[in-house]
């Protein structure tokens, strides 16, 4: 029996000692790093979220009429709400993103509609929600740039070896990303058309000279000489 115990404990130690060579701890510590900084995504998109209802409800009180601008923002933020993310799969991700750009967009069409109402832009309650906003957006961004880069940090770990075998024994993927919303249009090269443009025009040769004019001889008087 002491015999089997201490194979056990060898055989056990063994293992701790391999997976922790293999990268296994390491692994789980990634992985959790990206859930946590996923979390934070969420957390800075919800509380966007929570700030609209207040922020249509106070533009509706000056501007009633831009009807269109305020049914775009609520629907928008509707669609928002019924998207069930997994941040694991790189469709539900993409989705998530793309509800989240088209509710961006709204906001920012709402934004400009607003310059128009002075009366608006002086209300107190208008002004805080703003700033609110404004600085929700940025932390958005602050949370989605330590996002991408714990979802890098951790793909690029377990594609190393001997890691990876590790991923592949315990079933860990690479996690998807977000991309740019508009990849297609800034990897496509602008178009330049050195035809179109006209060669600068050179300086006019200097003149030449004009001769001058001959002089004519004195003419022949006329007058009788005196004596």
């Amino acid at each position: 029996m002491k015999s089997t115990s201490l194979v056990r404990a060898v055989l056990l130690t063994f293992a701790i000692a391999l997976l922790s060579g293999c990268g296994y701890n390491q692994i789980q510590q990634k992985d959790e790093a990206t859930k946590a900084a996923w979390s934070e995504v969420l957390n800075q998109y919800k509380r966007r979220a929570d700030l609209i209802p207040n922020l249509v409800n106070t533009v509706k009180g000056y501007a009633a009429q831009e009807k269109d601008v305020l049914i775009r923002v609520t629907e928008a933020r509707a669609k928002v709400g019924q998207i069930q993310v997994n941040a694991s799969d790189a469709q539900s991700l993409a989705q998530f993103q793309a509800a989240q750009g088209e509710l961006s967009s709204a906001l920012s069409r709402l934004m400009v509609v607003t310059e128009n109402y002075p009366n608006l832009k002086s209300d107190q309650s208008f002004r805080d929600l703003q700033a609110q906003l404004e600085g929700t957006e940025n932390r958005i961004t602050v949370a989605r740039g330590r996002y991408i880069q714990s979802v890098q940090d951790y793909n690029s770990y377990i594609r190393q070896f001997p890691q990876n075998l590790t991923a592949m024994m315990f079933g860990h993927d690479q996690k998807p990303n977000f991309t740019v919303e508009n990849e297609k249009a800034i990897s496509e090269a602008p178009s330049v058309d050195f035809g179109a443009a006209q060669a600068p025009a050179q300086a006019p040769a200097p003149a030449a000279p004009a001769a001058p004019a001959p002089v004519a001889p004195p003419a022949a008087s006329t007058a009788a000489p005196a004596y």
